[in-house]
């Protein structure tokens, strides 16, 4: 049985029950702790859910994800429930925030999801972590610190792919990256929200 969680993003009944207690879980949370911006909370499921959840059509393959600067679970935590449903893959949560971490152990605990949390600065984290199939990240930073971050797992794997969340103004993050780094791009129109992208980077590398 299929359920549809927003136009062009189908879920199977298992993934939607799993979505349902995590979306449950956070509401919970994010009356105590600031999740996201406090605005977007009645948006939950269309804002924030289903947008990450994109991330399974344009990379649908298991593999190791990071996700960082996971905050309120978006996307690492929706990919790890994802993955639970194909029982491969693995998605390791970085967050600096401790409560955030809480919260985040507690989300994959409640929703069997295929992840673990890890309390690191992004900077410390390639130190700690091996060098990931894939890296996510959204509402985060711009474009050129993405890449600062992502470089020491691009120089170990020459295959990474990047999946970046990106607003309206995606284009002149862009075109700063590009004075310091060369990279392969595709642009993925976003079936949320219609100003916005998703931005999938492979082959980084920084110009000398």
């Amino acid at each position: 049985m299929l359920s549809t969680t927003s136009p062009g993003i189908t879920v199977s009944r298992e993934t939607q029950e799993r979505l349902e207690k995590f979306a449950n879980l956070f509401l919970k949370w994010s009356a105590k702790i600031n999740l996201v911006a406090p605005s977007t909370t009645e948006q939950l499921w269309s804002r924030h859910i289903s947008d990450s959840l994109q991330l399974r059509n344009i990379s649908p393959l298991p593999g190791r994800w990071i996700d960082l600067g996971s905050g309120g679970g978006f996307p690492g935590i929706i990919m790890a429930i994802v993955l639970a449903e194909t029982e491969d893959g693995w998605v390791d949560l970085v967050e600096s925030n401790h409560k955030k971490c809480s919260f985040l152990r507690m989300a994959i605990t409640e929703t069997g999801g295929r992840g673990s949390v890890h309390p690191l600065r992004i900077e410390d984290a390639a130190k700690n972590l091996p060098a990931p199939d894939c890296i996510s990240a959204r509402a985060l930073a711009e474009l050129d610190l993405l890449f600062d971050y992502a470089r020491p797992w691009a120089e170990k794997n020459d295959k990474l792919k990047m999946l970046f969340h990106k607003g309206r103004d995606y284009q002149t993050e862009i075109d700063k990256a590009r004075g310091r780094w060369d990279f392969d791009l595709i642009k993925h129109q976003s079936v949320v929200e219609e100003d916005s992208v998703i931005l999938e980077i492979t082959s980084l590398t920084r110009r000398v």
